[in-house]
């Protein structure tokens, strides 16, 4: 009964604001840290956002594979969105109150920013597979409404995902209020609580399985495929098809690979905080940068639009 009391107390001074943690280590040079944070955000809006829109207007890349890459861009958006301009704020006001619906929310989107990334990666592996195993029924089975359902069912994948893994979180009471991170996420949250979160831990650990499995899964046996179908057909068209189109996506696929891999090692060593907390900065920023310049310049067709459009601007603005 005295421990049933004891928590009840703790739990009675639990407020709706919650602190989170200083990045830490950096006071020093606050201001670099701050003007690099801020230039790195304005370029990977730019460069994801240009694009975007060159997408968008260009009816001749209207086509399955940059359709289906315009959710890549818009998922890095969102995660960056979602925390950047959060800690540049924290920065300049030195204020790390966050409330609590605020934290739910951000804890919401970034874990739906980084799983989309690896089942919008997923179906686009798909796309892939099709264009080289089967060039001349492209046409008919990745179709505008084949094109919408692999959308529509990577994100639902990643929503009910992230939404059970959340709502076990926020039916959780809370018995402390100091999140051990510079953002909010999913375990940092969880453990403010005083309950027993086996059931997070295992749903967690079931997440991180489920998603990189059948990440890992699906790339695997399509670009072993695609291998297959190059060695045996011996067609020099082909070969440099699947180069100049595979290499892109696989180049950021083990981008995405190993940057998540990092980050959940980093998660096994508590004490080093400063830097954990920088690979998770790292994560965030690096594939989304990354993301639109390999694909642009690896990409013949994106390639050639992106200087079409650069050399028509210089013109203008020499005119």
């Amino acid at each position: 009964m005295v421990g049933q009391g004891t928590r009840m107390e703790n739990r009675s001074y639990v407020s709706d604001i919650l602190v989170l943690e200083e990045l830490g280590h950096y006071e020093s040079f606050a201001d670099v840290v701050f003007f690099t944070l801020l230039f790195v955000y304005i370029a990977l809006l730019i460069t994801n956002f240009g694009v975007l829109v060159i997408i968008i207007r260009e009816k001749s890349l209207h086509q399955p594979m940059y359709l289906l890459f315009c959710n890549l861009t818009v998922n890095d958006i969102l995660g960056n969105t979602v925390i950047l301009p959060q800690l540049l704020f924290d920065m300049v006001a030195k204020n790390r109150l966050i409330s609590y619906n605020a934290c739910v929310s951000q804890i919401f989107f970034t874990h739906t920013f980084a799983s989309a990334s690896h089942t919008i990666l997923i179906i686009m592996a798909i796309d892939r597979y099709v264009a080289i195993c089967n060039p001349l029924r492209y046409n008919s089975i990745m179709t505008a409404k084949a094109v919408a359902v692999l959308t529509v069912s990577a994100w639902s994948f990643v929503i009910v995902l992230v939404g059970v893994l959340v709502g076990l979180t926020i039916r959780l009471s809370r018995c402390r209020s100091l999140i051990p991170n510079f953002y909010c996420d999913n375990a940092s949250l969880f453990k403010l609580s005083c309950e027993d979160v086996s059931i997070n831990n295992i749903y967690g650990l079931f997440y991180t399985v489920v998603l990189f499995s059948s990440s890992m899964g699906t790339v695997a046996v399509t670009y072993i495929r695609i291998g297959i179908t190059c060695w045996t057909k011996k067609n020099a068209e082909l070969n440099s098809k699947a180069i100049q189109t595979c290499a892109s996506h696989l180049v950021l696929y083990l981008i995405l690979l190993l940057s998540g891999f990092i980050i959940i090692i980093m998660h096994r060593f508590p004490e080093d905080r400063f830097l954990r907390k920088l690979m998770a900065i790292l994560f965030l920023v690096i594939p989304a940068h990354l993301n639109p310049i390999i694909y642009g310049l690896q990409t013949k067709h994106l390639r050639l639009k992106i200087l079409q459009i650069f050399k028509r601007k210089i013109t203008q603005l020499g005119q």
